[in-house]
């Protein structure tokens, strides 16, 4: 063996020792689908000016129909909208009867709590996950997240392992995403939580500047869905009865909505008032529609 072949030899040797020594590294690292990190402790991200949403927001209250009156003035002292409890409370070991409901695509999670229980479970949810909450609208029962990147998607090798422990900021995801969630107060005192998913993509965007932009992302249905599973596990149930919930939350086939064109292109929801309401709601959130 040459001099210079048995240095090279010695020098990988040391390398690996180097790996083996530092304290919680592994060569083959774990595997994780989700390990968000929230893009507030990183550079800012530039989001388009149009898919930036308010800071209040009235209109994701139900209007009661049938009340008879029109007039805002009057909807506002009827709505009878009640305040977040201002202090949080220790997450119960658990709470019966939480499940999931499914129409379509579409799913939530029913909790038998009012949303003022709800909603500091639900804001500690996402902090844990590792989002910075960016608006909190209690009174609309609207919370949503600051753009977060998910780690779990950076690909991992001894050497990533090791600098990602000193050096985190020096890789990083193209992606990002956010989440809006809705809380809607049940006749019979439930809570409903809505989640839905808003993606960003960073692009190049070519040319001689070669610079990159952020462009909008499809929304994930199974990113939602796998959101809903861990908050429901929250509430103490165990992760495999979560799934199977998941997967066996079932809705009708039958045919929600449709176009009336004959009437000048209205659609029509075959669901009532508060549900449609609702539907439309999550759409509107999806698409970052303002």
């Amino acid at each position: 063996m040459s001099k210079i072949r048995r240095q090279n030899v010695i020098i990988s040797l040391i390398v690996m020792m180097l790996l083996m020594m530092v304290p919680g590294c592994t060569l083959f690292p774990e595997h994780k689908q989700i390990d968000y990190k929230s893009a507030g402790k990183m550079p800012p991200l530039d989001v388009p000016p149009d898919l930036i949403t308010p800071t209040t927001d009235e209109r994701y209250s139900i209007p009661d129909t049938a009340s008879g009156s029109a007039t805002f003035s009057t909807y506002s002292n009827e709505s009878g909208i009640r305040p977040a409890a201002g202090t949080s409370t220790l997450l119960p070991i658990s709470v019966q009867n939480v499940h999931i409901e499914r129409a379509g695509t579409q799913r939530w999670l029913v909790v038998p709590q009012p949303p003022e229980a709800v909603w500091p479970v639900v804001k500690e949810f996402w902090q844990e996950l590792g989002f910075l909450i960016k608006q909190e609208i209690p009174e609309a029962g609207i919370m949503e997240t600051d753009w977060a990147e998910n780690r779990a998607k950076i690909p991992q090798d001894p050497i990533r392992n090791v600098l990602s422990k000193f050096l985190d900021f020096i890789y990083s995801t193209a992606e990002r995403d956010k989440f809006r969630t809705r809380l809607e107060r049940t006749e019979m005192g439930t809570t409903e939580i809505y989640i839905s998913h808003r993606g960003m993509d960073e692009v190049l965007e070519g040319g001689a500047t070669n610079r990159s932009v952020w462009q909008p992302r499809r929304s994930d249905p199974e990113l939602e869905a796998e959101m809903l599973a861990r908050l429901m596990m929250r509430y103490g149930v165990e992760e495999e009865q979560a799934r199977l919930e998941l997967a066996a939350s079932g809705g009708s086939t039958q045919e929600r909505a449709f176009i009336d064109r004959e009437t000048g292109n209205t659609l029509i929801v075959n669901e009532a008032f508060d549900r449609s309401w609702r539907r439309v709601g999550l759409a509107l959130d999806r698409i970052g529609f303002t």
